[in-house]
């Protein structure tokens, strides 16, 4: 039997760092205008970093989904079955905030700011509406979430975070995650498709999502086969 306090306690280190980080970056955004904090966290730009985060941003199109469905192969249904539910409920939620708001896409925006060039990176098309929130930024937080969740109840229910080594490894697992989908939300600001806003609410949407998911199917979940 998995308890909330034990399931808190085990996933504690990367909600407690994403919590950090969000905190970090309402922080900017109260302390600088979109515009100019855009340009800010846009300032250094090589032509390996613009391949990369180029196509970092390309993993939340198609590949995590198709990453997700691999177990499927070894007929092991939680893991999709749990991104499937928590990507449509949260992708749900995002379609419409990005049709209710619209806002413009930095490309548009910086139409008004002749003075401010845009930093763009080769071989990208460029969207000009719906910019609030990102969708990839929710993909990304959405696919490493389910992953420490599941991770956290699997090692729960099979006894292996009893010693010191497993549990820094482990946490150390839940970290590298966060700061997989972090890069992975940041690629839409550096390829400036989004403004830091954007992927801060999209993290959001993914980041809670599963955890509410979890939530209001916990029961349903423990029947799920593994195998």
């Amino acid at each position: 039997m998995i308890t909330r306090q034990v399931f808190i306690r085990t996933v504690s280190v990367y909600v407690v760092a994403y919590l950090v980080l969000l905190a970090t970056i309402l922080g900017m955004m109260y302390a600088y205008p979109k515009p100019e904090l855009h340009m800010l966290v846009n300032s250094l730009h090589t032509s390996f970093l613009d391949t990369f985060f180029k196509y970092l941003s390309v993993l939340a199109e198609w590949p995590l989904y198709v990453l997700a469905l691999l177990p499927l192969l070894w007929k092991r249904f939680k893991f999709p079955l749990f991104f499937a539910v928590c990507e449509l409920s949260g992708g749900t939620v995002l379609q419409i905030l990005k049709h209710l708001i619209s806002h413009d896409r930095p490309v548009s925006v910086f139409e008004n700011y002749p003075d401010l060039e845009l930093p763009l990176v080769p071989g990208v098309d460029m969207y000009h509406g719906n910019s609030f929130p990102s969708g990839h930024a929710s993909t990304f937080f959405m696919f490493c979430t389910c992953c420490v969740i599941l991770m956290a109840i699997h090692c729960i229910r099979e006894g292996k975070l009893r010693d010191l080594k497993t549990k820094i490894l482990f946490n150390a697992t839940l970290l590298l995650l966060l700061i997989f989908a972090a890069l992975g939300a940041y690629s839409r600001v550096y390829i400036s498709q989004h403004f830091l806003s954007d992927i801060c609410v999209g993290s959001i949407i993914g980041f809670t999502t599963p955890f509410l998911m979890l939530y209001l199917f916990r029961d349903r979940m423990r029947r799920i086969k593994t195998k």
